[in-house]
């Protein structure tokens, strides 16, 4: 029995409903350490898949990425003045970039 090749889908994504899935981008210590290795973080929303992020990350910057890792951060249960409250949840996406290609963050700032 032999396996059949996935079909190429192709991400026809308006520009409008990709800066709706790219929230911004996530500039910390280790996601700077991370940038070392071809590896952007991105924040996105929490029903953002991971093709969503793969083609708007595509389209927005024009690079190609070899893969999309998402974490999903549980908001912490937080006190105020003695009154319990609750973080809301967070979505990150990890975007690894094909070699070559990269991404300045610090252009525009």
């Amino acid at each position: 029995m032999s396996v059949r090749p996935r079909k190429k889908i192709e991400a026809n994504v308006s520009l409008n409903k990709a800066y709706q899935v790219i929230l911004s981008p996530l500039v910390t210590e280790k996601s700077t350490q991370m940038s070392e290795h071809n590896k952007i973080v991105f924040s996105v929303p929490l029903s953002a898949s991971k093709f969503d992020v793969k083609s708007s990350i595509e389209k927005i910057f024009s690079v190609k990425v070899k893969s999309v890792n998402t974490i999903l951060l549980k908001g912490k249960s937080k006190r105020f003045k003695g009154i319990l409250g609750k973080r809301s949840n967070t979505k990150k996406a990890i975007v690894t970039l094909a070699p070559g290609n990269s991404i300045d963050l610090s252009v525009g700032v």
